[in-house]
């Protein structure tokens, strides 16, 4: 079992994230660190504070030296995917060639309707998201970019310098529909990540995952299958521990350990100790 821990952004201060992904940069169990692209809280007093995600990232990526890191997931309908390809560009450079491109087609109904941002029709939303995700790939990969979609259009576009992995930052899809969602999986992504409830949900979704591989010629096992596994506090360690052993039973490749709202940094030590033997 890999392992990697997620911060939430809400209701807590640039200092503390900063100093727990700083302290998680030194676990070497941890190999990756993650937080959300929202930009109101999603929990508690929505008019508190939340941290956007993209800036953070960026700024994170200079604090730490060897833990990769991304957002869980970008919202594709936040930004132009031609902006967002620069954005991670930038952001892989900035680290070093440590970016995970996180990336979903987005769903919170309360930010969109503050902001004035379009939450599109389910289907349209998807359509969008395949779109969004061959361009950013094409700037990404190509020197020269040229897409011509009925939501996204390129002309000659550039994205330069490139991101320093290649041919691009690996990429994660987070979702669990099994039409959309698991077939833009099969075709484009490095890990598929998924919020579920136990393994009894988790399994049933893996077969679809390798159906819709079989389907588009993918070898599933070119894709990293992580699930979050919630840490309410210190307190409930052992209960978050069975979750991974029963996970890997499960056949899960990485765990993301959600951390407590607003844990300091000292909670990452017994969390690292207490899941050493399953590493």
């Amino acid at each position: 079992m890999r392992f990697a821990v997620k911060t939430r952004p809400e209701h807590t201060t640039w200092q503390r994230l900063r100093d727990v992904w700083v302290a998680a940069d030194q676990f070497e169990i941890f190999e990756s660190a993650w937080h959300w692209d929202h930009f109101y809280p999603l929990t508690g007093d929505m008019a508190g504070p939340n941290l956007e995600a993209w800036t953070t990232l960026g700024a994170l990526a200079q604090a730490t030296s060897r833990i990769r890191l991304g957002c869980q997931v970008t919202g594709m309908i936040y930004r132009h995917p031609a902006v967002l390809a620069n954005m991670a560009a930038t952001t892989d450079i900035i680290s070093n060639g440590r970016l995970e491109l996180g990336i979903g087609a987005g769903w919170n109904e309360m930010e969109t309707a503050a902001y004035g941002i379009d939450l599109y029709p389910l289907k349209e939303r998807f359509d969008r998201f395949d779109e969004g995700t061959e361009a950013i790939i094409a700037l990404l990969t190509e020197k020269v970019a040229n897409f011509d979609g009925k939501y996204v259009k390129l002309t000659d576009a550039y994205c330069e310098p490139k991101a320093v992995q290649t041919p691009h930052p690996p990429i994660t899809i987070g979702g669990k529909g099994p039409n959309r969602t698991l077939r833009a999986v099969a075709k484009w992504a490095q890990q598929w990540n998924v919020i579920v409830a136990d393994p009894a949900e988790w399994t049933p979704l893996k077969q679809v995952l390798v159906q819709r591989c079989e389907e588009v010629g993918r070898d599933v096992n070119e894709i990293t299958c992580s699930v979050n596994v919630r840490i309410d506090s210190e307190a409930s360690l052992d209960v978050a521990v069975a979750q991974v052993a029963a996970y890997a039973k499960a056949g899960v490749d990485l765990c993301v350990m959600n951390l407590p709202l607003d844990a300091p940094p000292s909670v990452l030590e017994p969390l690292a100790k207490a899941l050493a033997p399953l590493a």
